[in-house]
């Protein structure tokens, strides 16, 4: 409705410009006539020649008298066209613009309407139209199984069913409950661990917390070729500070992988950025899971941004530890203990802010930056 708003008022104003000109009657009456003007100018030069003495008065006269007659005959032709352009003719005149300029709009606007397509945009795209529809039939489907899940408890089989529908969703704190409860239901088992651990991480933004090390360390209790396992293991290991233990967790993962697994080309990746040796794959056996999902290169470009802010403007706790939790993720160990210390600093007047600080610490095992 607003559109057709807009056209109409667009419309109105075209008309107003045309129609606005041809009713200034007026200024067509008080233009001057090229034929009349060059005739005046024409006996003024006549009377300067006379007083320089370059004509004689006969001369000067007679060519005065043939001028003036011209003036009066092309005075009296403009007479004639103003008359012309009278009240009656501008009427006429209004009259029909303001019928052509209403009329093509409306033309245009029935033709539209018998052969186009008005309703066109009131309808998505039939992509859209699928993609809904396919979001509401998994919303129903989850739907279904929380109402079956509300009522048995205890069916470890469908908390695993239905955590990776939760990750897709975005819903990961879900996601991590369904996986515990999986576990506490199923018993602990490698793939099961690795992916419980892995949605923590998610949840923290690529960092592996201590509760999540210890899903992976089970893991791989259970099974040391789990390589999902195994690959966040190193990660944790670098957020530590033990570069050295994260190369060597790294080299060991590729060593047992297959050459085609689709994990190597992630774990050369980190390898290189480490500055370690990349060695050659060797068959062995195939472990469970799929690749690792996050990179520490996500969370390097912010963190730029982040720390200069803060350094100059301060920000809240929950920003400190934002900053704090991004140095751990890139293996950064000393900028997130320095990062504590200056939130602390920043936040010493707010106990619970500091509090905050002091959880995230300990949670990311930065035990040198304690009061």
């Amino acid at each position: 409705m607003v559109i057709w708003i807009i056209l109409l008022v667009m419309t109105a104003l075209a008309v107003m410009a045309v129609l606005w000109p041809l009713s200034r009657h007026r200024a067509i009456a008080v233009q001057v006539d090229p034929d009349t003007q060059f005739y005046r100018e024409q006996i003024a030069e006549i009377e300067r020649d006379l007083k320089r003495g370059a004509l004689m008065p006969a001369e000067a006269e007679a060519a005065k008298a043939e001028a003036g007659r011209r003036l009066l005959r092309a005075t009296g032709t403009h007479s004639g066209e103003t008359a012309a352009v009278g009240e009656p003719a501008l009427r006429r005149r209004r009259a029909v613009s303001a019928f052509a300029l209403s009329a093509i709009p409306i033309l245009a606007l029935a033709v539209y309407g018998a052969y186009g397509s008005p309703h066109l945009l009131t309808h998505p795209p039939t992509a859209q139209v699928r993609q809904q529809t396919e979001q509401l039939d998994l919303m129903r489907a989850v739907a279904q199984i929380e109402s079956h899940l509300a009522q048995n408890p205890q069916d470890g089989r469908g908390w695993e069913v239905v955590a990776p529908v939760y990750i897709r969703m975005g819903r990961l704190d879900d996601a991590a409950k369904a996986y515990e409860a999986a576990i506490r239901h199923l018993g602990p088992e490698p793939d099961r661990l690795a992916n419980y651990g892995e949605v923590l991480v998610l949840a923290k933004n690529g960092l592996v917390s201590a509760e999540a090390q210890a899903a992976f360390e089970q893991a791989v209790k259970l099974d040391r070729t789990s390589p999902k396992a195994r690959y966040y293991l190193a990660r944790a290991a670098e957020q530590d500070g033990q570069v050295e233990k994260a190369k060597a967790g790294y080299s060991e993962l590729l060593a047992m992988s297959p050459a085609d697994a689709p994990w190597t080309a992630v774990v050369r990746q980190e390898l290189t950025r480490l500055g370690a040796p990349v060695p050659e794959p060797q068959p062995a056996l195939a472990g469970q899971g799929g690749a690792p999902q996050i990179g520490a290169e996500d969370i390097a470009r912010m963190v730029s941004g982040l720390a200069s802010r803060l350094e100059a403007q301060g920000g809240t706790a929950e920003e400190w530890v934002r900053l704090m939790r991004s140095y751990a993720v890139l293996g950064q160990r000393d900028k997130a203990i320095e990062a504590a210390k200056r939130a602390r600093q920043a936040l010493a007047q707010d106990e619970k802010a500091l509090e905050t600080i002091d959880t995230m610490a300990r949670e990311l095992k930065l035990t040198d930056a304690q009061p």
